[in-house]
């Protein structure tokens, strides 16, 4: 029998969003951390650009609003884009404060970036590795903390709700009590029980062949959540990054897009400039333009990528502003970015959808809340400008601690949460034929789910994935737990999600571009809901 650990809060992920919400709540309750890897190895980590925000004079909240409007293509919430906006100058107050060391100039003043979508200089950044220098600050901190726990190598499984629990059920409909959670180290399921549980587990990029996030970003949160029955939004909204490394058979690298906001050019294999002849604002158009103008380069001229050219630019300059980026294409590639072309090609990179949210992070489910990318909060809409997601993070996880701290928790009286029935079989012929269908499953959404779609495709990628998904469930029914099926049958959850929410829009808005529907259309100015 495994012990209940219980706390007030309970944090499903250690990135931006879950650490700020429990740096936030630490003084006024006890806080688990859930980690499912070391802590520190989330999608944080790998955001090179920056965080957007205004911080001078020659810039405005209401430009930011305009640009983020912009680029959602119609579907973003305005008051989700206002909150989160108009807030966020105080959010990057929070990070000075908790020793984020963004790169200055000289002067002292913030060295601000520009990016595809935005109207002016306005992304901080930490030269080019702004999420883990963020991470490790964060996690400094909480660490520090006496009212915070951090439970490393811990995977959650399904968040617990009145389905589980025994005792007085007619006071506990549609209620979160927490997760089970497998420690991976030890091979057994614990109960997390919480007065409140946050899901902040980051996307779901590797639902697809090529991305540029980490082998963690398999939708976890977005899963359970689901499987719960919680409502979950605009799935079909997928932003492919334009700029990945190519070097295959290795994980895809990301090439930051703050180098085109920098002055770089893309070109294809004739060292011909081609995003002009796609939008007037060329390399910096929105990623859902610009991956767009990548992926029909490449498939009309038969090639396998793009180049990014920054030759032309103060060499020293280009070398000291991105030195990891630098450092790595010199160690996989033997390229020096000041001096040669560097390959590129687009790559699954960040879900505008997730979880649906109001403006606190509270989701359909009582005392359940969803933040950062697993979460839907509006501030995207159909694609999201660049360098937002971070202070997406920041700025929902904030409203959702100060809504929780002032919120007196139900006492749910008889209720018992039991242990996890960890009986099933290992047949270990059958988990190798099983985990198979994780390379299909990528291959499917990569080759029928991906930058360009139509009908015909995504009805063949859902029939094929049906029987992928069945095949997972009745394996994990009779199967003991292990890390790796948990995450196999998320990711075939996310695959379902995103083909269903797809095959419900019938246009081409932002990141969903359909060939047999090519235009907007006013019928679909709504989030798609499952």
């Amino acid at each position: 029998m495994s012990s209940i650990i219980n706390s007030d809060y309970l944090v499903i992920g250690s990135g931006i969003a879950g650490l700020s919400f429990a740096l936030k709540v630490a003084d006024h309750g006890s806080v688990n951390i859930i980690s499912k890897r070391v802590a520190g190895e989330a999608n944080t980590s790998y955001a090179q650009g920056g965080i957007a925000s205004v911080t001078t004079d020659t810039d405005s909240i209401q430009k930011h609003i305009d640009d983020t409007l912009i680029a959602g293509a119609g579907l973003c919430h305005h008051d989700a884009v206002e909150s989160a906006l108009s807030n966020a100058p105080e959010r990057i107050r929070d990070l000075v404060e908790w020793g984020v060391n963004f790169t200055r100039t000289d002067n002292g003043s913030f060295d601000l970036a520009r990016e595809g979508g935005h109207s002016e200089y306005r992304v901080l950044h930490a030269a080019d590795m702004t999420g883990a220098e963020i991470e490790r600050a964060l996690l400094e901190k909480a660490r520090q903390h006496r009212n915070i726990n951090i439970y490393e190598n811990h995977l959650a499984i399904d968040i617990i709700t009145e389905h589980q629990v025994l005792g007085n059920l007619q006071s506990a409909f549609n209620i979160c009590f927490g997760a089970y959670v497998l420690s991976e180290k030890d091979n057994v399921v614990v109960p997390f029980q919480a007065s409140y549980t946050v899901i902040a587990t980051g996307g779901a990029s590797r639902v697809f062949l090529h991305s540029t996030n980490p082998e963690i970003a398999t939708g976890d949160g977005v899963a359970m959540a689901y499987r719960a029955g919680v409502r979950i939004a605009n799935m079909e909204f997928v932003q492919f990054h334009p700029t990945s490394l190519y070097n295959p058979g290795k994980r895809s690298f990301l090439i930051s897009e703050a180098l085109r906001g920098f002055g770089g050019l893309l070109i294809n294999g004739d060292h011909e400039r081609f995003m002009p002849k796609y939008d007037a604002r060329a390399e910096l158009a929105p990623r859902d333009i610009v991956a767009r103008g990548i992926d029909a380069e490449m498939k009309k001229r038969r090639e396998d990528c793009v180049f990014l050219d920054m030759r032309h630019l103060d060499s020293a300059e280009v070398t000291s502003r991105f030195p990891n980026i630098y450092q790595h294409c010199k160690d996989a590639l033997q390229i020096d970015i000041s001096k040669d072309l560097i390959p590129v090609v687009p790559a699954a990179h960040y879900f505008c959808g997730g979880i649906m949210t109001s403006l606190n992070g509270q989701t359909s489910m009582q005392n359940l809340y969803a933040l950062g990318e697993a979460a839907h909060t509006g501030l995207h809409g159909a694609n999201r400008l660049a360098s937002n997601s971070l202070m997406e993070g920041l700025a929902f996880s904030h409203n959702a601690a100060m809504k929780v701290i002032n919120k007196r928790p139900r006492n749910f009286g008889s209720v018992i949460i039991p242990d996890w029935d960890e009986s099933g079989i290992v047949d270990e012929k059958e988990w190798v034929l099983t985990r198979h269908n994780l390379k299909e499953i990528q291959n499917i959404m990569w080759g029928y789910v991906g930058i360009v779609r139509s009908k015909k495709q995504l009805n063949r990628a859902k029939r094929r994935v049906h029987v992928i998904y069945q095949e997972i469930e009745d394996y994990y029914k009779k199967s003991k737990i292990s890390g790796d099926l948990v995450e196999l049958r998320n990711l075939a959850a996310i695959a379902f999600l995103i083909i269903t929410s797809a095959l419900r829009r019938n246009e081409s808005r932002g990141l969903h571009h359909m060939t047999d529907y090519p235009d907007k259309s006013d019928k679909y100015l709504k989030d798609t809901i499952i």
